[in-house]
């Protein structure tokens, strides 16, 4: 009994990571069968806990070799046209075919102080899966501004359908990255060119994480209440875009963990939680590039009716 009530001043941290454990003041309104589960739900939470936090150190050592890679912009490629040579007096016809599904290019936006690189993995399952046209954009770190970057996004995503011919792109966008391409979605008029916006780890209201990294100007924006998040929040009727959003439920940097939720009235969104795993391998894990995969190939979530949102849930762990 001395154990337990010593750790009582610990269950309110135990309760931000088990949302079933009853809200106590004291331990008499615990209980002993609460007691009698606590240790074994607390082993199972520390198990978890170790394991994303042991895949977490390792995808960053990982991406801090591969890191110098993505920093120089990575080649547009070039459209080769087609070549006239010899042609047979009388060609055979050609046979017919079933017309092929195309799919429209996919466009990956990096995180704050990140590059291209940290895609990797995601980029290389997707050519994978036949998703042939696939292209990063880099911003720059000293990048102060999201607007800013949410209009050289749209410059690039305008070149892309120019070189590529295709009217509209998919976005995948990893924390930052999700808010950008969200801002040039819904205040840039870049519902237009984007068809699906999936987001990774992104802050839609914002997050409370490191408050010493106020210094820099992006971050700032990135906090609950800022101007940029507050023009997010306004009306955008008739928004084309639809919108999956996944968060992590051991996410440390995202304060609190439901800021990656994104609840808008007027855009279409499916949110899913991903148990397990932390905010660097969510553009890493193979099981998140499945899901990510799975609503590129879709043509619309299954929303509720009525409310243009639906939940999902994705364990990897």
């Amino acid at each position: 009994m001395k154990v337990t009530t010593a750790a009582l001043p610990l269950l309110p941290l135990c309760q931000r990571f088990l949302p079933g454990l009853p809200g106590l003041p004291g331990l008499p309104r615990l209980g002993l069968p609460g007691l009698a589960a606590l240790p074994g739900r607390l082993t199972g939470l520390s198990l978890t806990l170790l394991k994303a936090s042991a895949l977490e150190v390792a995808i960053l050592a990982g991406h801090l070799l591969l890191y110098p890679s993505g920093i120089i912009q990575e080649r547009r490629p070039v459209c080769a046209l087609p070549t006239t040579g010899p042609q047979d007096p009388q060609p055979s016809p050609p046979t017919p075919r079933l017309p092929a599904r195309t799919s429209p290019p996919v466009v990956l936006l990096h995180g704050f102080i990140d590059n291209r690189s940290v895609f990797l993995l995601l980029r290389r399952s997707l050519a994978q899966h036949g998703r042939h046209q696939i292209e990063s954009l880099n911003y720059s770190p000293l990048t102060c501004d999201i607007r800013t970057a949410a209009e050289l996004l749209g410059r690039h995503v305008e070149e892309i359908c120019e070189r590529t011919g295709s009217e509209r792109v998919d976005i995948v966008g990893h924390s930052l990255g999700g808010l950008i391409a969200r801002y040039y979605v819904q205040r840039l008029a870049g519902d237009l060119r984007v068809r699906t916006l999936v987001t990774l780890g992104t802050p839609h209201t914002g997050t409370r994480v490191v408050p010493l990294a106020n210094a820099h100007p992006i971050v700032r924006q990135m906090r609950p209440g800022s101007a940029v998040l507050e023009e997010l929040t306004r009306p955008s009727p008739g928004c084309r875009t639809q919108f999956v959003s996944f968060w992590s439920d051991l996410d440390r940097v995202m304060d609190p963990l439901e800021t990656a939720c994104l609840d808008h009235p007027d855009l279409t969104v499916q949110n899913v939680r991903v148990s397990g795993i932390g905010h660097l391998a969510l553009p890493v894990h193979p099981a998140v590039a499945t899901g990510i995969r799975q609503a590129l190939d879709s043509d619309a979530p299954e929303a509720d009716p009525g409310t243009g949102k639906r939940d999902g849930g994705l364990t990897v762990a």
